[in-house]
């Protein structure tokens, strides 16, 4: 299969999907400027004109609502937010109206629509340009969540999000837009509702997001170079979350961690660990460990950032903690390890 970077998975979605329905359009902020969409948007004004790629001005508010009519009055949009943050300032249309549209309706009239946000971390970029807020709109019923960490999931779930009848919410990282998969030349969709379980494993699970995810098969080959075999799911979608995928792999383990981009305190990995508890409370050896950021606004610091974004190292410590307490609990020892476990272990605690 062809290789397609991230970001240029992104962008052919985009395209094929203007090309094939005349009623797809794009507004947001930034379209016509590779700085603020990278190469996911490239030169989509100039193949299909700038009254399908429309750049607006710097107003989150009035470019969402415009969005929703045009889904209501039967277009098919995407609106962008080249930065979560600021999506903020949309959480009203996106709350009050798009998600909560089919219900006031009875299901008759549906708003079709993709909310498109950028998680922009690290840089230097500091507190109001760094936030990963996904956990915020998990909350809200008649929001589909979306993260994708591969370049094939990345086109498949844009593409699959927009044949839904219903708002989703598509989050894509930064920091992965320069990895490099195997992705179709063809359209296709990847089911939204459904996780990946990128590799299989006997001693414990790791659950991920987007960058996270990745970061979760980096620590499975931390891991496996000590001796322990970790499954790694990749949840793609955040609501509706795979929860029969995960309870699966959890019961077949005994041992979970979940890693997410998003702080600690009501985030993500609070839900879906609580969620395990609650589907395999049984088969359960260990708490279900949580690598997350700590609940702090992010640095502006280089060097502190390397100490805020957790890492595979962080996820591996996670799951040596996991690991050391199930040996505890059953009298039996460690498996040896080598390098610097406990100085891991020390940092995610």
């Amino acid at each position: 299969m062809r290789q397609l970077s991230y970001a240029q998975a992104i962008r052919e979605a985009h395209a094929q999907l203007l090309e094939s329905d005349p009623r797809v359009l794009v507004l947001g902020q930034g379209l016509w400027s590779p700085w603020y969409a990278g190469s996911s948007l490239e030169n989509l004004d100039r193949d299909f004109g700038k009254d399908r790629i429309l750049d607006s001005p710097v107003s989150e508010n009035a470019v969402t609502g415009m969005a929703i009519g045009a889904a209501l009055a039967g277009m098919r949009p995407i609106v962008f937010h080249p930065r979560m943050d600021f999506m903020l300032l949309a959480v009203d249309p996106i709350i009050n109206q798009a998600a909560n549209w089919s219900y006031l309706f009875a299901g008759k009239v549906t708003v079709p629509l993709v909310i498109r946000a950028v998680i922009n971390r690290g840089g230097e970029q500091g507190a109001q340009h760094s936030q990963a807020l996904h956990a915020m709109f998990m909350h809200v019923p008649g929001l589909k969540v979306v993260m994708p960490s591969t370049p094939y999931d990345a086109k498949g779930l844009l593409m699959a999000a927009l044949e839904d009848p219903n708002p989703v919410l598509y989050i894509d990282d930064r920091w992965l837009y320069a990895e490099t998969g195997g992705v179709p030349a063809e359209a296709y969709t990847v089911p939204l509702g459904k996780a990946a379980v990128r590799r299989t494993g006997a001693d414990i699970t790791l659950i991920g997001t987007s960058w996270m995810a990745a970061e979760s098969l980096r620590a499975a080959a931390l891991l496996e170079q000590e001796g322990i075999d970790a499954e790694v799911i990749d949840l793609r979608t955040l609501k509706p979350w795979d929860r029969e995928t995960v309870a699966a792999s959890v019961r077949k383990t005994g041992l979970a961690v979940v890693a997410d981009s998003g702080w600690r305190t009501a985030g993500a990995a609070a839900e879906i660990a609580a969620e395990i508890s609650e589907l395999a409370f049984q088969e359960l050896r260990a708490p279900v460990g949580r690598v997350t950021l700590p609940d702090v606004p992010a640095p502006t610091s280089r060097e502190e950032e390397k100490a805020y974004y957790p890492v595979a190292a962080d996820i591996a410590a996670a799951a040596w903690m996991a690991l050391e307490w199930d040996a505890q609990r059953q009298a039996v020892p460690v498996p040896n390890v080598t390098g610097n476990r406990k100085q891991r272990a020390a940092r995610t605690a």
